[in-house]
């Protein structure tokens, strides 16, 4: 995992069995997706969730898409590809979740790339995922500080 400049990480701390009837962490880590899909729409960036991946992922034309590795040990493998009638997209994660729940007690929580810089991605495999790239507001041409960041965060928060 990496965190740093340009990232909005927020550590959510919740008892949920005081924050639900039936303490549920699937339910808890849908909230957080949503949370941030939510978030991103304000921007009018369009979050998605992907079956058997964390995080939250878009669907980038732009050309400064950032692979996670342009090489692995079995060779050169392709980011996935979609066609759109703005043309060829990319799949990338604009935002990552991370938890942990001890005694029913959240620790951890989301991270959003506003504006990082995505080089330091490209020497690891964010969340085990080597076939996809990470993506940013910036990267994705959207026009934003932290502290509009900061106030949408609040203004949709779930918790």
């Amino acid at each position: 995992t990496y965190h740093g400049p340009g990232q909005r990480v927020a550590y959510v701390m919740l008892d949920l069995k005081k924050r639900q009837q039936t303490p549920d962490i699937k339910k808890y880590i849908c909230d957080l997706e949503q949370w941030i899909i939510n978030t991103l729409a304000e921007f009018d960036i369009n979050g998605e969730r992907r079956e058997g991946r964390v995080g939250i992922w878009v669907k980038t034309p732009h050309p400064s898409f950032t692979r996670v590795q342009d090489t692995l040990s079995r060779g050169e493998r392709e980011s996935e590809h979609c066609e759109q009638d703005e043309g060829e997209c990319k799949e990338a994660k604009i935002a990552a979740i991370g938890v942990r729940v001890r005694h029913w007690v959240t620790y951890h929580g989301i991270s959003i790339n506003l504006n990082p810089d995505l080089s330091n991605f490209s020497d690891i495999v964010p969340c085990g995922i080597s076939d996809a790239g990470v993506t940013s507001f910036e990267d994705l041409g959207v026009s934003a500080d932290m502290d509009q960041l900061d106030e949408v965060l609040r203004k949709e928060c779930l918790f």
